[in-house]
């Protein structure tokens, strides 16, 4: 899956836009809760995610404050390159 990761006003946030649509509806889900979406079910399972939220062709990840994108960015875009939703 082809995505742009974009940098947003928060540190600890990244937008990840698709060029296909992800979501059919409003997605949102916080560390430890279950979210009926495989791919953002992946991503929260993820050691370092605190929340994300997605609609349409996005999804922004939250990481928690010590924890690099240096380190979480690898895994999150394996995560979208194997997706096949």
């Amino acid at each position: 899956m082809e995505i742009r990761a974009e940098s947003t006003p928060n540190p600890n946030a990244i937008k990840f836009t698709s060029v296909n649509a992800l979501f059919e509806n409003r997605i949102s889900a916080k560390k430890g809760e279950s979210i009926d979406h495989p791919l953002a079910s992946q991503i929260i399972k993820l050691e370092g995610v605190d929340n994300v939220f997605g609609f349409g062709d996005f999804l922004t990840v939250n990481k928690v404050s010590d924890v690099s994108w240096e380190d979480l960015l690898p895994k999150v875009e394996a995560i979208f390159k194997n997706y096949q939703g």
